[in-house]
């Protein structure tokens, strides 16, 4: 069967993206690995599927590289909205997210950031704007749930860290019974900082629209800024806004690099 998608990026953070509604595909976790094989499938960070929604313009369903799929993805967001067109909301294991595509920009809400510890989730009880947990030089973090889980540290100089090693450690700690995303900022102006994320599932990424919007939450929740924030990551920059008690919003390109087919059966 000749499955039609796109290839798409939102600051190099790259996606396959499938609009099931067109034509009904059946998702396994062993498929979503193999399309998202950089060697032998496709290849991508994460791989979308679009699919009727009954409270939305659309459905997003978000598999990562390992096959496991995850709650929310901030770049693939904007990627769908600019897919659909004009304004949209799009529902996701996450929450519903409402976006709009204004240019050559696209805006998407995502959910009012939660806290508790139960919520990002963690094994057990502790404050979150403060976590007296660490792992070699990165300590003291931020815990937060954007739509999913995440840690954000603050550093003096995010390129010294070695998050390619420290990241899978922290990753797949039993504190985080979900796993965690890893995000490492740096202050370099005011209402600017400079990131890094280890993705859960995927690895060091160039962009992470969830974290960025965590890292933005963090630092306003730290006092350490005001929103709006804008974030440099490896791929690009993303602008984040947040106030307690407010959804997250996020701002920043998404592209779309080409439409193809791939015959289906060759990859199951």
């Amino acid at each position: 069967m000749a499955l039609r998608f796109h290839k798409m990026h939102g600051l190099g953070n790259d996606f396959v993206v499938i609009d099931a509604r067109e034509q009904a595909v059946t998702m396994t976790d062993g498929l979503a690995r193999a399309l998202s094989d950089r060697k032998t499938g496709i290849g991508c960070d994460q791989l979308i599927l679009i699919e009727p929604s009954a409270v939305a313009t659309a459905k997003m369903r978000i598999f990562n590289a390992d096959g496991g799929e995850v709650e929310s993805c901030g770049n693939a967001t904007r990627c769908v909205v600019s897919l659909l067109g004009g304004e949209a909301t799009v529902e996701t294991l996450g929450g519903l997210l409402d976006g709009r595509t204004i240019g050559g920009t696209v805006s998407v809400d995502l959910i009012e950031p939660r806290f508790d510890w139960d919520a990002i989730p963690l094994a057990y009880a502790m404050d979150t704007a403060r976590m007296p947990v660490g792992w070699d030089e990165l300590t003291d973090p931020v815990g937060v749930n954007v739509g999913n889980p995440h840690v954000v540290f603050f550093v003096d100089d995010v390129d010294a860290v070695p998050l390619d090693i420290l990241g899978p450690q922290i990753e797949t700690d039993p504190l985080f019974p979900a796993r965690i995303n890893v995000n490492i900022a740096q202050v370099v102006g005011p209402n600017h900082l400079k990131m890094r994320t280890f993705e859960r599932g995927v690895g060091l990424t160039r962009a992470c629209g969830t974290g960025a919007c965590a890292t933005g939450v963090a630092a306003i929740r730290r006092g350490l800024m005001k929103g709006p924030v804008t974030i440099d990551m490896p791929g690009g920059t993303l602008v984040i806004d947040w106030a307690p008690g407010r959804p997250v919003n996020m701002a920043g390109p998404a592209t779309h690099v080409f439409t193809a087919e791939a015959d289906i059966s060759a990859f199951q």
